[in-house]
């Protein structure tokens, strides 16, 4: 069963919204502002229906950030129909837009076939790098690597975020839980660790690259 977040500061909206995608076979979490957008956020999400105006601070600001903790597809939900907007939404990152009122077989349609589309990325590439998100099977110049589930979660949120840095805070968040489960020395050797095992496997390529103080990033 696919889980929906929905942020929406309407409560009838989101109760109309919630009760739909149970009638459709969904699980559904809520969110009435981007501060609990944000808290709810979490790997088990599979999308997110976001409305822009928001308290707390609006919807457009705090796709990058959703993405950051699950890069999950975002459905836009708004009465805004500005064509200037829907296209700064898909420069930060939203996956897809509807104007309200919208028909309901209109929503579902959109969220089935973005949710299908998504399940093909269950396989992430990058150069010789190919991971099963689902089987844990991470494979390099087409030798299976043995890793732990850090160094998986590590690599795979490397790849799904291959043209960004990720920061140290975004890596314990997602690979932790918070700071307080690990600390710098800890990353290091994880990092270290998953260098050396990608070296063996391809002494011809450099894949992991740090930027001092912040992060790292795939080269």
């Amino acid at each position: 069963m696919n889980k929906i977040l929905i942020v929406e500061d309407d409560k009838n909206i989101s109760n109309m919204i919630c009760e739909l995608l149970k009638l459709n076979n969904y699980e559904s979490i809520v969110a009435f502002d981007s501060v609990q957008a944000i808290e709810k956020h979490d790997k088990s999400v599979d999308l997110i229906l976001l409305d822009l105006m928001l308290p707390k601070g609006n919807g457009k600001n705090i796709i990058k950030k959703l993405k950051e903790i699950n890069n999950c597809p975002v459905i836009v939900v708004s009465s805004i129909s500005d064509v200037d907007m829907k296209v700064l939404l898909f420069d930060l990152g939203a996956d897809d837009y509807i104007t309200k009122p919208f028909q309901n077989k209109e929503l579902l349609a959109r969220m089935k076939l973005i949710l299908k589309r998504n399940q093909k990325e269950k396989i992430l590439q990058y150069k010789d790098l190919k991971i099963d998100t689902e089987k844990y099977i991470a494979i390099c110049n087409e030798k299976e690597l043995e890793l732990t589930k850090n160094e998986f979660e590590i690599l795979t949120l490397l790849i799904l975020n291959s043209n960004q840095i990720v920061t140290k805070t975004v890596l314990f968040d997602n690979v932790w839980g918070t700071k307080d489960s690990a600390d710098d020395n800890t990353l290091n050797v994880h990092i270290s660790k998953l260098r050396n095992k990608l070296k063996s496997a391809n002494p011809n390529e450099e894949y992991i690259e740090t930027i001092w103080k912040i992060g790292y990033k795939l080269k």
